[in-house]
């Protein structure tokens, strides 16, 4: 195992246990007390370790190298991952909006009491704290699994404070407060799963990196006081690394062997770039004119 997959699946179990911890202070709280802001907030965290579950057994698959069945690698597992929580907190935020529009009309429950204060206190804490390491891990790795999971983190703090005024309103003798509560702790949640749904399904659809990405990557290559021009750019994803295929100006007298260590050194300088995960470099003769009009 690499010291990365190591970090990856620590980080995994961070998330995991801190959400068991928080659903089952908030969860029992809330039930007990029949607050809907924090059995909300609870169902959020819920969906969280399920996510967390799923990151932890599918992600781990990414840093598997190539083999007979995926002769490109598992990179495409991770942005499935990420894509999987997304849809979970869709889900999650459609069923916590029904419930807190029941709750209002129907009239709301919720008996006020310090330990929901507690409750509530040490969930933000608990987040906090994940948030902290899942994000002080990724900024190593830069997983796009990591990455759900420490914005779900950070947005749990929110729904968390949401959930505060519920608890607040209790308090002051205004229990209505508490549905309302909970349904904006749905919409945070819905924005939320939508974000990262949109994010992973262009990653997994082999959608093109941000333009900028692109024209860097070209600028690379024209970098090499060899090349005197770059066409037929393609750009796109291959999980969430970017695959890249170029056809490259070159002086048109080189030897055979000449070339393809200028092809190879291309390769590398592009390779270098985070970002980049496979490079396809073609070689043209400077002046042969075939790829006017391309780009």
């Amino acid at each position: 195992m690499t010291s990365d997959e190591a970090a990856f699946l620590r980080a995994s179990w961070v998330n995991v246990l801190g959400n068991v911890a928080k659903i089952a202070v908030e969860g029992t709280l809330g039930l007990t007390f029949g607050s809907l802001a924090l059995v909300a907030d609870a169902a959020h965290s819920l969906g969280d370790l399920l996510a967390s579950l799923v990151v932890l057994i599918w992600g781990r698959l990414s840093f598997r190298g190539p083999d007979s069945n995926h002769p490109h690698g598992h990179e495409r597992v991770e942005p499935l991952t990420a894509l999987f929580v997304g849809v979970t907190l869709v889900g999650l935020a459609v069923k916590i909006f029904y419930d807190a529009v029941t709750a209002l009309l129907e009239g709301p429950q919720i008996r006020f009491s310090v330990l929901l204060v507690f409750g509530l206190a040490f969930a933000i804490a608990d987040m906090i704290l994940v948030y902290w390491y899942t994000d002080r891990v990724n900024q190593r790795l830069n997983s796009t699994g990591l990455n759900a999971l420490a914005t779900d983190a950070l947005n749990d703090i929110y729904t968390s404070f949401a959930a505060v005024l519920g608890i607040f309103g209790a308090g002051v003798g205004m229990p209505i407060v508490d549905p309302l509560a909970g349904g904006l702790v749905s919409l945070l949640v819905l924005k939320e799963g939508l974000g990262i749904a949109r994010e992973n399904v262009h990653y997994l659809t082999g959608g093109a990196p941000p333009q900028q990405e692109i024209e860097s990557i070209r600028q690379t290559v024209l970098d090499h006081p060899s090349v005197h021009g770059v066409h037929d750019l393609r750009c796109h994803y291959v999980g969430t690394s970017i695959e890249v295929e170029l056809h490259a100006e070159v002086e048109g007298d080189l030897t055979l062997g000449a070339a393809h260590d200028l092809e190879t050194e291309l390769r590398d300088r592009v390779l270098e770039r985070p970002s980049v995960g496979d490079v396809h470099i073609h070689l043209d003769p400077e002046g042969m004119g075939e790829w006017q009009g391309s780009n």
